[in-house]
């Protein structure tokens, strides 16, 4: 509590400066927006910032993977649980779905990188239709359960499925061809990788922004703060939510189509497990749910730790763990949320902050338990 006390300046210049950006003109936002894409372009992946971030990895691939992949996924995650408040535990199922389409038309069947990019997303888009679209009327953790076990039926189906190669995964991906003086051949180095992945970054952060700006983007909030006040007010609610899910789905399977196979080039069932959609909703959680700067800096914060105390060895996942218990205790609403996301969490609503275990019924919503 003390500690909470001495810190509470911090928490309220973040909170100003959350506010002054709020009330800023277009202009300044432009140019904090150039800015912050300039640093990214020119200076974030320079030498000078190697010996700081990473001391013992590569730091133009570390940016690449994990740390532009997880702000990838977080952001396709975000437009799910934090903006139409609908808990996604198997979100590292269309990530997955984004990887092995790749991977098998373009792998084994010999398609144009881009066009495998366009299946991808396509594939992922219609899986979370089909996902959503029989289990949206549940909410809360019956919704979380069954999401759950989708994402591991595909890992399963992935490693008993001997066309798609089984339990040994598909090796020798296809890479993007040359394009801007940029190569893709080898991952030595990984600048061409980083840009790619930085290039898909800022697309999804424009879609997701003008979709939150858009009539789309109240009806998520309207569902998120009260889906049964929503839908008596006229929001179709389940087709929102659908809506969700689709977009969200296509991230996942967009930035599946951006790993890979990562510095080994080859994937494998076991690189899309559940504690990987565990870990990529702690970077929406731990960011600020809702608001995209802040699940882009809980992203990188996530990834980037465990590479930064490679040096500790043994000893860095049990550092890397404790500064997120520290994090989560002193700004449990997350590092940056948003005003709106964090009065939802102070009341105790926000969708998939209360987890009510409510289940749809002609007669209504009857709420099984709390």
């Amino acid at each position: 509590m003390n500690l909470n006390r001495a810190l509470a300046p911090v928490s309220q210049i973040s909170d100003l400066i959350r506010d002054r950006w709020a009330d800023a003109p277009w202009f300044a936002r432009w140019i904090v927006y150039a800015a912050v894409v300039l640093f990214a372009v020119f200076v974030l992946p320079s030498e000078s910032m190697a010996p700081i971030m990473s001391p013992h990895t590569d730091w133009v691939t570390t940016l690449w993977n994990p740390i532009g992949l997880y702000i990838l996924l977080a952001l396709g995650l975000n437009i799910v649980v934090g903006q139409a408040g609908l808990l996604d535990l198997g979100y590292v199922a269309f990530f997955a779905i984004g990887a092995y389409s790749v991977g098998v038309l373009g792998g084994l069947h010999g398609w144009p990188f881009w066009w495998t990019v366009l299946a991808a997303l396509l594939l992922a888009a219609v899986s979370g239709i089909v996902l959503g679209a029989p289990t949206l009327r549940l909410r809360g953790d019956y919704l979380a359960i069954v999401t759950l076990g989708f994402g591991e039926i595909i890992r399963i189906v992935a490693r008993n499925t001997t066309a798609i190669g089984d339990s040994r995964g598909i090796s020798d991906l296809p890479r993007p061809p040359d394009m801007f003086g940029l190569t893709f051949v080898a991952v030595l180095d990984a600048s061409a990788f980083y840009y790619l992945i930085l290039t898909m970054i800022i697309l999804v952060i424009i879609v997701s922004v003008r979709l939150n700006k858009s009539r789309v983007g109240r009806a998520w909030a309207a569902i998120r703060e009260d889906e049964d006040a929503a839908e008596l007010m006229g929001v179709p609610t389940f087709r929102f939510k659908l809506l969700a899910f689709f977009v969200g789905a296509m991230i996942g399977g967009l930035a599946g189509t951006g790993q890979m196979g990562g510095t080994t080039g080859f994937i494998q069932p076991e690189q899309f497990t559940f504690i990987l959609s565990a870990t990529i909703l702690v970077c929406v959680v731990f960011g600020g749910s809702g608001n995209i700067p802040g699940v882009i800096l809980g992203a990188f914060i996530i990834a980037w730790l465990p590479e930064r105390f490679r040096g500790l060895q043994e000893y860095r996942y049990m550092a890397f763990g404790a500064v997120l218990v520290a994090m989560m205790i002193l700004r449990p609403e997350g590092l940056l949320p948003s005003r709106r996301r964090k009065a939802e969490l102070q009341e105790g609503t926000g969708g998939m902050g209360s987890l009510g275990a409510e289940v749809a019924t002609p007669a209504g919503h009857e709420e099984v338990s709390k």
